[in-house]
């Protein structure tokens, strides 16, 4: 149950109360920017809020200042061309602190706790997961390629791309958890009627190709997503 708590302030911090104008100030200015401190307290109220518990406040400081330090790491080291590379290395430092503090709350219990978590949370966590954390990570995994450059004359609406991905990835995920594997096979011969008749028409090579690897990593996070999620409960 913890976990699960710890998971959700997690991705709520991160993602969805982190502005992208805050982000930039904190490449800029590093650890000179306020915006790094004010990330940092948010996540803290955050776990308190979740934890409900005032006697895991050591808990709450541990992963705080760890955030701060991971982060704080992350600003000085990473460069243009490794943005992506401190992304991956700054989420995994995060999760495994939350692991390391679980662990030590759950003592010889940690594995079998691990296991059975309270079914709705952990749903509400993975359906959290699958809308804005996705898809900044798939923007982080696509910034290897120019993507601006293949779609900048490409009409079309703003955040249009964002929001279908988002959407197919909840579809997805709910289909498998119902057992309605035939539902996903359904939606991707749907989206490959619509989108790739398009770009057939276009005969943009390299617009087909970031537009099939978007869509195979979409789906294949949401079905490993689900998966995962059925395993446990």
């Amino acid at each position: 149950m913890i976990l699960i708590k710890l998971l959700l302030a997690h991705l709520i911090g991160d993602f969805f109360l982190q502005p992208r104008k805050w982000i930039k100030e904190k490449e800029k200015k590093t650890i000179r920017s306020p915006k790094l401190y004010w990330h940092v307290l948010i996540h803290m109220v955050l776990l308190f809020i979740v934890l409900w518990d005032m006697t895991l406040w050591p808990l709450v400081v541990i992963i705080g200042v760890s955030h701060f330090a991971i982060d704080a790491l992350k600003l000085i080291l990473q460069k243009k061309n490794t943005k992506r590379l401190y992304f991956f290395i700054d989420q995994g430092l995060h999760i495994l602190i939350l692991l390391g503090c679980y662990a030590y709350l759950s003592g010889d219990s940690f594995f079998e706790n691990l296991h059975i978590p309270e079914q709705g949370l952990l749903l509400l966590v993975c359906l959290v997961f699958l809308t804005i954390p996705v898809s900044i990570i798939m923007k982080m995994i696509f910034l290897k390629w120019n993507i601006s450059k293949l779609t900048k004359n490409k009409q079309s609406l703003e955040d249009a791309g964002k929001y279908i991905g988002i959407l197919e990835r909840i579809l997805v995920f709910i289909f498998i958890i119902t057992s309605h594997w035939d539902a996903v096979g359904f939606l991707i011969a749907a989206k490959s009627v619509f989108r790739f008749g398009d770009l057939r028409e276009s005969k943009d090579r390299q617009l087909t190709e970031y537009v099939l690897i978007g869509t195979l990593m979409s789906f294949g996070i949401a079905i490993v997503t689900a998966i995962v999620y059925n395993h446990i409960t």
